[in-house]
């Protein structure tokens, strides 16, 4: 026995002359970053059925992550629906509607600073956070990007459509050759107006060199990415790169960029050896904006876009990427933004607001194991009005009304009822033939409304 610990002398007292033996380092947790488009529709990536638009970068993270079928964003329009992923509620809690929609230049409101976002969250772990392109959840003190719990924010304040030059022609937002000087949108670092009007030619490529410098100066740290881009929302523009490049013209072409972009992103955490280390979501705010003819997306089967709580309103494009823990497949679950919050909250190690009501869930059963996901009910605001609700595999409308061409909503009664595994494009009415799931629906609409609390209108 002597004979054997001898030899080890030397090397417990070369250790020792290290200092004391410490336990390992406890494993860093993920970097996270949400990639978010603005106006694409379900049938703008050619993994989602587009027959025209190239997107071999989104195509890709599709095939090597969860391609979801069923994925949502909380509001057809954009600023609930951003606030709604941010906050992991309901627009209608936090007060981000209004009689306008969305917040406009001269709103005085924005997200209430006594919301909680996920930068906020995160930061309180140890994280860098970024926010790159659109915000549109409020331009004063209090409700901007910096003041919400990001570190750095680099962007518009809201649509690149807003602030329009008195004297532009009207719909020249609808042309293919918007005149860049037509809006007056600033470009803010940090709260500092940089540029004005902003270039908007050039502002995927400055985004994506962003987001690329930010992955780079935090190799060593784990970061927050919240990538809002500001295209394909009209007017559209593309940089002389990609202009004319795609069948589907100019809308094409700033889908074709934003492909790009994602794959430089992709890119750089691969060669920060990084890839392995974070989630990668990838979605929009909300449909096709279908009224701009051509300047407007595809919603593919779906029906209707932008504005309104059909289909093609709300359910987006999903894909989550993070090779070596999630694994290749397509999901027919139902999932949304809202489940954003809880699902990055448990992979941090952040604990979750207990004082206020969170909507959705945290995805990792289906993101890392395949399991189902628990059926739960998923309601449709237009504003702080509810219209309809989906469980499981079926849709009850309260109320409809077409996102722009219909100046009035129209109430049913009773409800109407679709099968949306059989019809997901809300052709056919089958609540005569079902009483026990329009029963269950209207359950689920009423114990959603007697736990709500709207918040105070912000728009």
């Amino acid at each position: 026995m002597k004979k054997l610990l001898v030899p080890l002398l030397p090397v417990c007292a070369g250790l020792l002359a290290f200092g004391p033996l410490r336990a390992a380092e406890p494993p860093r947790p993920p970097n996270i970053v949400i990639i978010f488009a603005d106006d694409l529709g379900y049938g703008d990536l050619a993994c989602y059925g587009s027959p025209s638009i190239r997107t071999p970068h989104l195509d890709r993270m599709a095939a090597e992550g969860l391609r979801l079928t069923n994925f949502y964003v909380a509001a057809p329009v954009c600023t609930p629906s951003r606030a709604a992923l941010l906050t992991g509620r309901y627009a209608v809690r936090s007060g981000m509607y209004g009689k306008r929609d969305v917040l406009f230049p001269d709103s005085a409101g924005g997200l209430p600073p006594d919301e909680i976002t996920i930068a906020e969250l995160l930061r309180s772990r140890g994280y860098a956070t970024a926010h790159l392109g659109k915000w549109h959840l409020g331009a004063h003190p209090g409700s901007r990007p910096n003041d919400q719990g990001f570190d750095l924010s680099y962007g518009l304040p809201y649509s690149n459509d807003m602030d329009v030059r008195p004297n532009l022609v009207k719909g020249a937002a609808k042309g293919a050759e918007p005149p860049e000087d037509g809006w007056n949108v600033p470009l803010i670092l940090n709260g500092e107006i940089i540029e004005k009007p902003a270039r908007q030619t050039t502002l995927t490529q400055r985004y994506t060199a962003k987001a690329v410098q930010f992955i780079k100066d935090h190799d060593h740290q784990p970061f927050f990415l919240y990538f809002a881009h500001t295209f394909p929302h009209v007017p559209l523009f593309a940089s002389p790169a990609f202009k004319g490049r795609s069948l589907r013209g100019i809308y094409g072409d700033t889908v074709e960029e934003l492909d790009w972009s994602v794959g430089q992103v992709m890119a750089a955490l691969k060669e920060a050896g990084l890839a392995e280390n974070t989630l990668v979501v990838f979605t929009s705010d909300n449909g096709p904006w279908l009224t701009q003819g051509l300047q407007g997306g595809s919603a593919g089967p779906l029906r209707d876009g932008k504005g309104g709580t059909w289909e093609g309103g709300m359910r987006e494009p999903g894909i989550a990427w993070w090779p070596g823990r999630i694994a290749p497949g397509v999901s027919h679950d139902f999932a949304s933004t809202l489940d954003l919050f809880p699902t990055v909250a448990r992979l941090s190690g952040a604990l979750p607001p207990t004082d206020r009501i969170l909507d959705g869930i945290d995805l990792g059963p289906l993101l890392f194991q395949g399991a189902p996901l628990p059926e739960r009910p998923f309601f449709y605001y237009r504003n702080s009005e509810l219209f309809a609700c989906r469980l499981g595999r079926y849709k009850l409308h309260l109320a409809t009304q077409d996102g722009y061409t219909q100046p009035v909503a129209e109430r049913h009664t009773p409800p109407l009822l679709f099968d949306l595994g059989r019809d997901p494009g809300e052709h056919s009415d089958i609540a005569a033939d079902h009483p026990n799931v329009v029963a269950n629906l209207l359950a689920a609409i009423e114990a959603h409304r007697t736990q709500l609390k709207p918040g105070v209108p912000q728009q």
